[in-house]
């Protein structure tokens, strides 16, 4: 069930947020939870399943801990959510990297063709890393074990940001578990911003997607490299309103229920430097991977080698986790490769010189990678690439695709790529005409959403696959 559809909007968000206010408080858990799980059922089946064994296997490992077996409880979190994602999301891409292998060698292996496709849950990568998070916790003493389970798989299961984030804390929100409060100002605001991402991704994101899908659909032969341009550039903006729009959501979503989660981008595309961009994107994940694999491994304590070879373990982490697969490794590795250039002392020169210069250096750094990222394997990215630093002549197929609706998206995602809000919010934060007209635009920009619900457009969430 998407956010951005309408028996999300008209039906199952109207049905809870009635039951919630109309329930007890001590029962408001409860029917969040009982709503997660048909969230998740909906589209998932079955397999929610998996979510109610990792609830009772971290649950338990934070009992184990706190009675005492402190290494066994960690272990076993650790093994089992680790076994988890590695048999639904990676067992796959190993076997057929080992089939590969043996067909170098011209070795026969007849059984790879008996071994069945493994189902991808929805959402395991962000479920699974959030439940370890809190078991490490637990270990580290950095927050006591819940004792109520129920409080506890609604911090797991918790729809907003159950299938694609941001990944949250227990110990960030475990006392909003126990007791927390709506308030007018709070809804309203959890309202506005879900307005807000539902804009950015049917207005915004959807549109894009409509350039760059077209552009990677082209065999790069027949790709001129203007539309190889416009089309990566499309893609950067739809994975950024993608994105920061569901995360807008769950954010404005968890609000409207009494809860405050972190931020999970800053205004990305305006960094200027790759360091930078991180600490901007995906903030949820970049600093889960800081705490729990970069620190862990020694940080920058144990050297300057080591520091560049804990960089970039924890980068080829970070492609490997968005996908199986070679191009979102190559993806994560080369940003690991500019991490490392940059503390070289790329850096330092950065600083030094003019904002233009550093912004442009990050935005192409970032705008090239993203090839890796969307296309469907090293083969066409690199094809890609040559379609993008090989000068030919647009046949044509660029004008097609550059539709008047199109084009406005891309104009509106540079504009919003900037923090106008916040700085328009600053400036007339005291005047009449800001109140007034700020909910007259939340207005508009939901009926436009909603007008492109009811043509049903193309409307998937990037993020969902991973």
């Amino acid at each position: 069930m998407l956010f951005s559809s309408p028996i999300f909007l008209f039906f199952f968000l109207p049905i809870l947020l009635l039951g919630y206010f109309i329930a007890p408080k001590k029962f408001k858990n409860i029917v969040l939870l009982i709503a997660s799980l048909a969230f998740y059922s909906f589209g998932e089946k079955e397999l929610v399943l998996l979510i109610l064994a990792s609830v009772l296997i971290d649950y338990s490992s934070g009992q184990i801990i706190e009675s005492g077996w402190r290494k066994v409880g960690l272990y076993f979190s650790i093994i089992s959510n680790l076994g988890i994602l590695f048999y639904f999301k990676y067992s796959s891409f190993v076997y057929e990297n080992y089939y590969t292998f043996l067909d170098i060698f011209h070795l026969e292996n007849e059984a790879y063709r008996t071994i069945p496709e493994v189902a991808l849950p929805l959402g395991i990568s962000f479920f699974t890393f959030q439940t370890m998070s809190y078991t490490i916790d637990v270990y580290r003493g950095n927050v006591k074990a819940s004792r109520n389970i129920i409080d506890f798989a609604t911090y797991v299961t918790m729809f907003p940001q159950l299938v694609a984030g941001p990944i949250v804390r227990y110990k960030d929100i475990y006392k909003q578990l126990q007791k927390r409060t709506v308030t007018r100002v709070k809804f309203t605001e959890g309202l506005e911003r879900f307005i807000i991402g539902l804009a950015k991704k049917m207005i915004i994101a959807n549109n894009v997607a409509y350039i760059a899908d077209g552009a990677f659909s082209i065999p790069s032969d027949q790709l001129s490299t203007s539309f190889a341009w416009v089309g990566i550039i499309a893609y950067s903006f739809q994975i950024y309103f993608d994105f920061s729009g569901y995360s807008d959501m769950a954010i404005g979503l968890g609000k409207m229920f009494g809860f405050d989660f972190l931020e999970n981008f800053n205004y990305p595309y305006t960094s200027k430097s790759i360091r930078e961009f991180w600490r901007r994107w995906h903030i949820s994940l970049s600093t889960w991977f800081r705490d729990y694999v970069y620190i862990p491994l020694g940080g920058n304590r144990k050297g300057t080698l080591r520091t560049y070879l804990n960089l970039t373990v924890v980068f080829f982490i970070t492609g490997l986790w968005h996908g199986a697969s070679w191009n979102f490794i190559v993806w994560g590795l080369l940003h690991g490769l500019f991490m490392v250039i940059e503390r070289l002392g790329f850096g330092n020169v950065l600083q030094k010189l003019k904002f233009g210069i550093s912004h442009i250096y990050t935005i192409l750094v970032v705008i090239i990678t993203w090839v890796f990222f969307r296309a469907e394997n090293i083969e066409k990215a690199l094809g890609y690439l040559e379609s993008m630093f090989t000068f030919s002549i647009d046949n044509g197929l660029l004008s097609y695709y550059l539709r008047k609706e199109n084009i406005l998206a891309i104009l509106f995602a540079i504009i919003f790529s900037m923090n106008i809000y916040g700085m328009l919010k600053n400036r007339f934060l005291n005047k009449k005409i800001y109140f007034y007209s700020k909910y007259i635009v939340l207005v508009v920009l939901f009926l436009i959403s909603i007008m492109y619900l009811a043509v049903d457009s193309y409307n998937p969430f990037i993020y969902f696959k991973f």
